[in-house]
């Protein structure tokens, strides 16, 4: 029997335009079945082998650092594998310099050796799609580079998960592989906590629920996400009202699993779409709609998915520690909240 591989990699960058499979970026996760015809060759150059991209130092050192598990043991670059043993490793992305350096600002948050983090602004495209090759946030980091890596030539960008092109807030960055696979793996097993603030349509009549609906592409809009219970992916998202005003609502969400547009999608379906999000049913909110006041010609209050990335923990892949970033609520969310308790509030 050849080798076989038990999952096709998960191609996390795959320029398909929305039509991501989840919110991780950038790594790969395999599982190798090793074939009847390999005995007693080391598992780095057994590896090696099947990977030819990534150099066997490199390989070396995923090893010792438990990026890699002979059926589902830690192992040692010298181990010998078995016919039948199954080969598990998260991988970090090959380093690139295909991505054009451009100057756009960054609203970073946190620093050091190993990670990033920035609040994202508005309008920013995580990866480079297509049709969308330049002013995304990792030709951002392509700019920033030296001086974010404090000088090394090693750095490249390491998106590890995404926020839609609207959405606002924490995001977190790796800087060096061993932070990418080690992020990349909390992401994966649902280790990290993620609270987002949301503005939505009405109120949901219970203060507090968890939705969980599967998703998957909508059947006939490629753009699109839908909730599918036959052939959709699991999507969990727990939300709590937080305000209550006439007609809108704000919601912090926790979300467990990370699909495209996950919060967008269950928060339509709940009959309560995201202001602004046109999309899945949100309409955009004009002043003269909160004050009550007869339609005029204006900008509107909030014309993205009012949607912000609050808050974001993780274990630092390095120290091992908890910790949490939080992302002030962006300006244009913070004067509709201004505008709803002004004119719209609920008298308790």
């Amino acid at each position: 029997m050849a080798d076989e591989k038990i999952n096709e990699p998960t191609d996390l960058n795959k320029e398909n335009g929305l039509n991501l499979p989840d919110e991780t970026e950038g790594a790969e996760h395999l599982s190798l079945r090793v074939g009847s015809n390999i005995t007693q060759r080391r598992l780095d150059k057994y590896i090696q082998g099947r990977l030819s991209n990534f150099s066997r130092t490199m390989l070396q050192k995923l090893i010792v650092e438990q990026a890699i598990t002979i059926n589902g043991k830690y192992a040692k670059p010298s181990t010998k594998i078995s016919p039948g043993d199954i080969v598990d490793l998260i991988l970090p992305p090959p380093p690139s310099k295909e991505f054009i350096p451009e100057d756009i600002p960054l609203n970073i948050i946190y620093e050091d050796d190993d990670i990033l983090v920035i609040n994202k602004q508005a309008n920013l495209i995580v990866h480079p799609a297509r049709g969308y090759k330049k002013g995304t946030l990792i030709n951002a980091l392509a700019f920033h580079a030296k001086q974010l890596s404090k000088g090394s030539e090693d750095f490249r960008p390491g998106i590890v998960h995404r926020l839609d092109r609207n959405t606002t807030g924490v995001l977190v960055v790796a800087k060096n592989e061993t932070a990418h696979w080690r992020l990349a793996r909390q992401f994966e097993a649902r280790k990290t906590k993620k609270y987002y603030l949301a503005l939505v349509h009405g109120t949901p009549d219970l203060t507090a629920d968890c939705i969980n609906k599967p998703l998957a592409v909508h059947p006939r809009i490629r753009e699109k996400f839908a909730v599918l219970p036959m052939i959709g992916k699991e999507a969990i998202t727990y939300y709590e009202v937080i305000e209550k005003f006439r007609g809108y609502s704000l919601l912090k969400i926790n979300i467990k699993t990370g699909r495209t547009h996950q919060i967008r999608v269950h928060m339509s379906y709940l009959r309560h779409p995201i202001i602004g999000d046109e999309m899945y049913g949100g309409r955009l909110a004009y002043r003269w709609q909160i004050e009550d006041k007869e339609a005029t010609p204006q900008e509107p209050l909030f014309a993205r998915p009012a949607l912000h990335a609050w808050q974001l923990e993780i274990t630092h892949p390095q120290t091992g520690k908890l910790v949490k970033f939080e992302a002030p609520v962006p300006d244009d969310m913070r004067l509709m909240l201004e505008e709803l308790r002004k004119f719209r509030k609920i008298s308790d």
